[in-house]
């Protein structure tokens, strides 16, 4: 196994200052700069940044963030989390993440999907109905413009393309790109189509559960004659120095972002006794350093993966909070997991 790369992932959740109220966005936003290089300083391989468009999330254009980022940082790696192609256009997607390449010195990935949000369709004149011709063309558009100097495409969803050459291109290295997938059989497949990188979200139940995805991954990759690519976990969590300190801590805010989302969706109710069953058995990463490694590890060793990556905002937690979850995150936790591979590799 090569070494596993360990990311965090944020959607800049709308935080409360000391008073209780939740800061006003532009503050939000700086202090996920602040955060970005907190998790740089202490050895953190990525940071990803989600796109929505909800008063609940203060990143709307990661690619900016992401760029104020690059200037403040020197190694971890820039991306989104996700981008929604659907609802973009391919070519200006490719032209900002090729300029935020250029400018972070070949730092930036990105991870497409089609988001679990569905304000931006009609905020950017998109049909619902569209849902899935929209993502498929424009990642067929986005992924001949990383591998072609010239494109030429037609297609329902968007102006013609004939011998276009798109600026500024990309260096040697191309683009890291990975798409996000929820658990469809069919994304899965279509990630090997298109020969790119597969993220798992995994935001509920045991993550074993997803095995039967990598192992259609594989299938696919061998029945369409392709090279296995790198495949990544995302997966929310919260780390404080003990397992009680960090439940208590994550719960309220949980609760609420989760309540508010489940009542738009309706669903039932969360109450705590779920939460500590899915922090104990499911796909939330909270406790002490010690304890969120182990399960860092029992999924990448399950699963057999490339990468985690640890959503580390939920909710309206304070900026204090995340930076002492980053600090135990990249100081403590990383090795640990790293440590605990490296002597399972060896056995």
């Amino acid at each position: 196994m090569t070494q596993i790369s360990l990311g965090l992932d944020t959607f800049g959740d709308v935080t409360h200052g000391t008073d209780g109220k939740p800061k006003p966005m532009d503050q939000v936003l700086r202090d996920v700069v602040e955060e970005a290089v907190l998790a740089d300083a202490v050895g953190i391989d990525f940071i990803g940044l989600g796109e929505h468009h909800r008063g609940d999330f203060a990143i709307s254009a990661p690619e900016i963030v992401l760029a104020a980022i690059a200037g403040r940082t020197k190694r971890i790696r820039l991306g989104t989390a996700v981008t929604i192609l659907s609802t973009d256009d391919p070519v200006r997607v490719f032209q900002r993440f090729s300029t935020l390449n250029a400018v972070s010195d070949g730092r930036a990935e990105v991870i497409v999907g089609r988001g679990s949000f569905t304000e931006s369709y009609p905020l950017f004149g998109e049909d619902m109905q569209n849902y899935d011709l929209l993502f498929e063309e424009k990642l067929d558009i986005f992924t001949r413009l990383l591998r072609e100097k010239k494109v030429t495409w037609q297609g329902k969803t968007r102006s013609p393309l004939k011998n276009t050459t798109v600026y500024p291109r990309l260096g040697e290295k191309g683009l890291t790109t990975w798409v996000g997938v929820g658990g469809s059989p069919e994304s899965v497949v279509r990630v090997v189509r298109h020969d790119l990188q597969l993220m798992l979200a995994i935001i509920g139940g045991d993550p074993l559960r997803f095995k039967p995805y990598v192992e259609l991954y594989h299938r696919a990759v061998a029945q369409m004659d392709q090279k296995a690519r790198p495949i990544g976990v995302h997966s929310p969590g919260f780390v404080a120095e003990t397992d009680e300190a960090a439940r208590e801590a994550l719960w309220p805010h949980y609760q609420a972002m989760f309540g508010r989302i489940g009542r738009e969706r309706g669903w039932p109710p969360v109450t705590k006794d779920k939460y500590i069953a899915e922090v104990a058995h499911g796909a939330l990463y909270v406790g002490s350093p010690e304890t969120v490694a182990r399960k860092i590890v029992r999924t990448v060793k399950g699963l057999e993966i490339d990468r985690f990556d640890l959503k580390y905002a939920t909710g309206p937690q304070s900026h204090e909070q995340l930076l002492n979850c980053i600090r135990l995150y990249g100081e403590e936790v990383i090795p640990m997991v790293r440590d605990i591979l490296n002597r399972s590799s060896a056995a």
